[in-house]
């Protein structure tokens, strides 16, 4: 299992060798770009600043024209990122060894899942191997939350299926110091764990559900001491990516206008045309685990939809793919029963990945 992950990740630096070479930005370029600059794109620069210099530098805030809306992103990464880099002096190389070692253990955790929901993929190779050559599988290995957040968030899901509670909250609050997507994961744990429970004795595990809802709530209580807003999480979220209160037909018919009007350029429109494919699927998704009584995987992803899918437009919805964990485990176990769907799938998702993982080297908008 491990070979596989490593072998993917040598396959990510080799594409990130050859984009600094082959597409320099400037058509007069005569040297490519530092090794580890391909790495360093977009909202890794965000956890950089946020470790380095904190939320609020120098007084700086969401009330300056300027001003870059970090407190967008939750603390659990750029605190690890800090730490990390009082060992890894560089900060670029420290986000990556985070990812490297949090992919790791989440493909480890999937493994272990995907046998109880899929018996016939003894030891979870199939679904790791759909997992990691995924459209936007560039993202488990950059300085990015999704690594870190499946590698509590997985284990957390395990230990719930074993009905562990205090193990699995405990997990489940450590990924929402990452993501918001965790308390997803919480109200889904806590279905789990209201069709669990048998007797009175089982609802003394009930108090453990809290505890997911902690650092959220610490978090906005440090933001609102620093700008007097308890949501300036979301506030920034929508200052800085349109992720203001939109219906749900809004938003889809605001995404396809950016997609197919000409409004944007080719490589935004594609972007945009993918986040409308990420939303089809997250909605058969949905319906396929409700038709199979999957109720609490099916509340995981209908809340991360609903979330990603009210805003002014569609953002991040290939990306958020990789947390839905019940995906790849079904499309494996689909190709156990077809298996012609392996070689079509790689087929289309390879290059697929190869591009969304260039776009993002060289610095385009991606995922």
């Amino acid at each position: 299992m491990l070979w596989l992950y490593l072998l993917t990740r040598i396959s990510l630096w080799v594409t990130a060798h050859g984009a600094r070479w082959l597409f320099p930005r400037g058509s007069d370029v005569r040297e490519a770009g530092a090794v580890l600059a391909p790495f360093q794109q977009w909202d890794a620069n965000h956890y950089l600043h946020i470790a380095r210099d904190g939320y609020f530098p120098a007084g700086a805030g969401p009330w300056m024209d300027d001003w870059d809306n970090r407190e967008a992103f939750f603390p659990g990464f750029p605190l690890l990122l800090r730490a990390v880099h009082v060992v890894v002096p560089s900060w670029t190389a420290a986000g990556l060894l985070i990812s490297l070692v949090a992919g790791a253990v989440a493909v480890l955790a999937l493994s272990r899942i995907a046998r109880a929901y899929v018996p016939e993929d003894a030891d979870g190779r199939r679904t790791a191997l759909f997992f990691l050559l995924s459209p936007c599988a560039v993202f488990l290995a950059v300085g990015y939350t999704e690594a870190l957040f499946l590698a509590f968030a997985l284990p957390a899901w395990l230990a719930a299926q074993r009905h562990r509670w205090a193990p699995a909250c405990t997990l489940t609050a450590l990924a929402t110091t990452v993501r918001v997507s965790g308390l997803f994961l919480a109200a889904a744990i806590a279905v789990l764990f209201v069709l669990s429970v048998r007797t009175r004795r089982d609802w003394r595990g009930a108090a453990w559900l809290a505890l997911p809802a902690l650092p959220p709530l610490a978090y906005s209580w440090y933001l609102h001491a620093h700008t007097g807003d308890w949501m300036a999480w979301k506030s920034a979220q929508e200052r800085g990516w349109y992720r203001d209160l939109h219906t749900p037909w809004e938003a889809w018919a605001n995404t396809w206008n950016a997609a197919f009007d000409g409004v944007h350029t080719t490589g935004y429109a594609a972007m945009f045309q993918a986040e409308l494919a990420s939303m089809v699927v997250g909605l058969a998704l949905v319906a396929l685990l409700a038709r199979h009584r999957r109720w609490p995987e099916a509340v995981y992803v209908a809340l991360s939809l609903w979330a990603l899918g009210t805003s002014y437009w569609y953002v991040s919805i290939p990306r958020a793919t990789l947390l839905w964990w019940p995906l790849w485990i079904g499309l494996a176990a689909v190709s156990l029963r077809r298996p012609w769907f392996r070689t079509v799938y790689l087929c289309v998702t390879v290059p697929v990945s190869a591009l969304v993982a260039l776009a993002f080297l060289t610095g385009r908008w991606a995922g």
